[in-house]
């Protein structure tokens, strides 16, 4: 019998959540099942069968006996909230102008306003800690559209872009011209958390935040410390507040 073997020096035996290692604990053992039923050595699995013998189906079933317990997952990008609700947790105020929609998102850490006119909506993983905080004009970017339409019209100055997805490739064409962005997904070593650091514009990362729509005018705290790798792989809370301020 072939048997399937977990390096756990190299990858660690401490589990993210429950739920990662519920969901990681039924694929290793439909490949060792997979890898069994072949009858040969873990290469010739991988490297020859695996795809034949491990499909789409089978990731379907996991995803289906997970979400039957009543998990649902985080969203980052809204598409994925609109095509697949049964899904993902819940967004509200999913309208079709996706510029007037505002992140509404459920683990938004947020403060009443202060005496200095500043309305915590929310944190998010800082990519460089920078010497001053960054204010700018939030503007909704999370279709091919609207950066069509920057590109053609211009990007407005002091353009703080709200982005769902942690790719980068979206916003390419019209990234440097940005004065910040919040990205509702990734991590710091995201391929946008990355560029970002490259051209020099403060980022927060797997962005929570809620109520500030198209327009608004917003502070990031890019003077709080750039969340680390052991942080992530600790779970310590390294979070960046963003703020909306009164107009």
């Amino acid at each position: 019998m072939a048997k399937l073997y977990i390096d756990s020096d190299k990858y660690g035996d401490q589990g993210a959540s429950a739920v990662v290692d519920a969901y990681h604990g039924a694929v290793k053992e439909l490949v060792r099942r997979r890898l069994d039923e072949l009858g040969g050595d873990w290469a010739s699995f991988v490297f020859d069968k695996s795809y034949e013998l491990v499909g789409d189906k089978d990731f379907a079933a996991v995803e289906k006996k997970l979400l039957s317990t009543g998990h649902r997952f985080d969203w980052s990008a809204m598409i994925s909230v609109r095509e697949r609700p049964d899904v993902y947790k819940p967004a509200t105020g999913l309208g079709e102008d996706l510029k007037t929609f505002s992140f509404e998102h459920p683990e938004a850490v947020v403060a009443p306003k202060g005496s200095d006119g500043r309305e915590q909506r929310g944190v998010g993983d800082n990519v460089v800690k920078y010497p001053k905080n960054l204010i700018g004009t939030a503007r909704y970017i999370r279709s091919s559209d609207r950066v069509l339409e920057l590109l053609t019209n211009g990007v407005p100055d002091e353009t703080v872009a709200i982005i769902d997805d942690s790719g980068g490739t979206l916003t390419a064409p019209i990234l440097e011209r940005f004065k910040g962005v919040i990205c509702a997904g990734g991590t710091v070593r995201s391929h946008l958390g990355i560029l970002t650091r490259e051209y020099g514009i403060p980022c927060l990362m797997n962005a929570k935040i809620s109520g500030i729509r198209e327009g608004d005018r917003v502070e990031i705290e890019c003077t709080a410390a750039s969340k680390t790798a052991e942080a992530y792989q600790t779970g310590v809370e390294m979070t960046a507040r963003v703020w909306r301020l009164s107009q």
